[in-house]
């Protein structure tokens, strides 16, 4: 079993420098990502959602127009062409007003796209989102058919996604990625499904491991072992060696000597410090996988750039995050105790990959 080496000198110097560089970032807290959770159903009931979507949510979709009435109060206070704006759910094309909507921000100057699992994105769907400015997409495909079906519960999911991106892959004038979860079930298939994805003409490509949220806390057999994940990143880093197709593990965690080997960049978890959402009930957050003791505020009594400005401190300043096993950690520096995506309801720490890829104890048992 292979486990990761020491940090290397020229690493280590590299990792220093960018966390001063992380330390101003924050100081500034520029906004660059927008997320709006715009509706909370689902044409999908995915074993691994964070969010517990349905096709029928108890919780209306937001108006557009009470969206808008933010977007308005905090475009005066930064360049829209600098803010993405990126719908989320749920599914976001449950809602028939999304390509209204992205035209509206179309003519605002803002560039926007959204995330998808694909299924209802036909033809004309896609030419209409297009027609309506359409910046970015990110398609979800979780492997070949049988293991893609088995994790979003639809027969016709694997076809409807991988349409999807046929369509995507062909149109120049977008950004997209393919976005796919790894499970034991689709772990040892993942060469094989690159070959697909490369023969398809995907050159983007994000991998990200199940984290213990929503639905996918009560299917724990999902998550990947510690030797499986060591192998993934392996995996990961072998593929961009071959450069076949650009792939990037997600924003999971610090990875240790894996550092710039799986990712493009450093990691840093950018919620609240560059990245903000508003979610389907007004509430006012980092990301929209951030737990609701975390949230900074509601649009319908707060002004959204108030709270951005003067709030999210707990995502700013991390030393709350120093306890258990942050409290000696060498790497705390750099981490600043993991995404606060994998923060639970007392803020306790989830899931640390650094201590799942270095603990070599317990990987010898697997």
């Amino acid at each position: 079993m292979k486990y990761p080496e020491k940090i290397g000198f020229r690493k280590r110097l590299a990792l220093d420098l960018f966390a001063k560089y992380h330390q101003d970032r924050v100081k500034t807290h520029e906004l660059k990502v927008l997320f709006w959770e715009c509706t909370l159903r689902c044409n999908l009931s995915c074993k691994h959602c964070g969010s517990d979507c349905k096709s029928e949510s108890g919780i209306a979709d937001m108006p557009k127009a009470d969206f808008f009435k933010v977007i308005d109060s905090i475009t005066p206070h930064i360049n829209p062409n600098k803010v993405m704006i990126t719908f989320s759910g749920g599914e976001p094309l449950m809602r028939n007003d999304l390509e209204e909507c992205g035209l509206e921000l179309y003519r605002r100057g803002f560039p926007w796209g959204l995330v998808s699992n694909g299924m209802a994105l036909t033809p004309q769907r896609f030419d209409a989102l297009i027609a309506a400015g359409l910046h970015s997409i990110t398609i979800s495909l979780d492997g070949f058919a049988e293991q893609h079906n088995l994790i979003r519960g639809n027969p016709k999911s694997f076809d409807n996604a991988l349409n999807a991106i046929k369509m995507i892959v062909n149109e120049k004038n977008i950004i997209y990625d393919v976005v796919t979860c790894v499970t034991p079930d689709n772990f040892s298939s993942l060469e094989a499904f690159k070959n697909l994805l490369i023969d398809t003409g995907v050159k983007y490509w994000r991998i990200f491991t199940i984290f213990p949220s929503g639905r996918a806390a009560e299917n724990d057999h999902l998550q990947l072992s510690n030797k499986q994940t060591i192998e993934l990143l392996e995996f990961i880093k072998q593929t961009r060696k071959e450069n076949k197709i650009k792939l990037n593990f997600a924003c999971e965690g610090f990875l240790g000597n894996y550092e710039t080997e799986v990712r493009d960049n450093f990691y840093y978890c950018a919620a609240g410090v560059n990245v903000a959402s508003i979610l389907i009930d007004g509430n006012i957050s980092g990301c929209t996988s951030i737990r609701h003791n975390f949230y900074q505020g509601n649009i319908y009594h707060d002004d959204f750039m108030t709270v951005w400005n003067n709030k999210f401190e707990t995502y700013r300043n991390r030393d709350w995050t120093k306890t258990n096993e942050c409290q000696e950690c060498k790497m705390f520096k750099y981490c600043l105790g993991g995404g606060m995506h994998l923060r639970g309801d007392n803020k306790e720490m989830l899931d640390c990959l650094y201590l799942r890829i270095t603990d070599k104890k317990n990987n010898d048992s697997l």
